[in-house]
């Protein structure tokens, strides 16, 4: 009996000390709320940052007499769009970005694919100075390589052309592509290949049948990046499209901009709402195409 007793007390002397031990750690340290309250101050500074443009396009859109401030319109008018709403302005820019971005990501992940497999699945001593090539290759600022390759399409007579405009965004936008690319098939086991290998599959079959659609994922954000990239240059279709009716959206949008600092701020922000629209609205599909971030996971243990 005494035993029994004795067993009990320090069990209780036991669980009160842990009891002792936890309870310090339930309660925040004045450090620890200062720290979490200078977060929020600075989490609340950025979002401030964030919505006020954001804002301001919006109730620009909706304003007939927007200013470059902020301000809440006197009377909701859709005049802006009505003005912005027409083929020259708004219509075949549109197009020709749609073109120009979708042809940019598909070659560009065609290509990244083709050029990430070998660099993922094979060991090779050319596999490392290969991959600091490519890195080498983005650092490269597209600025400084426009004046040879603008001498290089006149050579060979592609100024003013769709298709090379398309090639050129898909090299540039290439080397991160297939770092990229290679990271996400990296995660993919090369014992599904090689199962497939044994049953009599090639490399590109298995390349087609295994691993691309247990990259999906992978290959959305590759697409997503290259597409976005495409969509907001500026630049590139600047220098090599001379004719309007072939200049995309990020060009046509220059011409809001009017003489002696003379800006339709209203139109501008009716025409950057409207701009904006295809790039929701693609993530929004490819999001939900892909499965979710856990597609490629629950694939791979599938």
């Amino acid at each position: 009996m005494t035993t029994t007793t004795t067993t009990a007390t320090q069990r209780n002397v036991t669980s009160a000390n842990i009891r002792d031990r936890r309870a310090p750690l339930s309660v925040s340290s004045p450090r620890r709320s200062v720290s979490q309250l200078l977060a929020n101050i600075v989490l609340i500074i950025v979002g401030v940052c964030f919505l006020l443009p954001l804002s301001w396009l919006i109730l620009g859109s909706f304003d007939p007499g927007a200013t470059y401030q902020t301000q809440i319109p006197k009377v909701l008018s859709l005049e802006n769009y009505a003005a912005v709403l027409t083929p020259a302005l708004t219509f075949i820019p549109m197009l020709n970005s749609l073109l120009l971005s979708t042809g940019t990501a598909v070659v560009t992940v065609l290509a990244a694919l083709l050029a990430a497999y070998p660099l993922s699945r094979f060991n090779s001593r050319f596999n490392k100075p290969f991959m600091y090539g490519v890195l080498f290759g983005t650092c490269l600022p597209i600025t400084a390589i426009m004046v040879p390759v603008y001498s290089l399409f006149v050579q060979l007579n592609l100024l003013d052309s769709l298709p090379g405009t398309i090639f050129f965004l898909a090299a540039s936008s290439l080397p991160m592509a297939i770092w990229m690319t290679k990271n996400f098939m990296d995660s993919v086991p090369i014992s599904l290949e090689e199962a497939a290998w044994m049953d009599g599959a090639s490399s590109m079959r298995a390349l087609r049948t295994i691993v691309i659609p247990l990259m999906r994922p992978g290959i959305a954000v590759v697409a997503i990046f290259v597409f976005l990239q495409a969509w907001g240059n500026f630049f590139v279709p600047f220098i090599l499209l001379l004719s309007p009716s072939k200049q995309p959206a990020a060009v046509s949008i220059y011409s809001f901009f009017g003489q002696y600092g003379a800006i339709a701020y209203g139109q501008l922000a009716a025409f950057s709402v409207i701009y904006s629209i295809p790039v929701i609205v693609l993530y929004i599909i490819v999001s939900r195409g892909i499965g979710g971030s856990f597609a490629l996971a629950g694939a791979v243990k599938g």
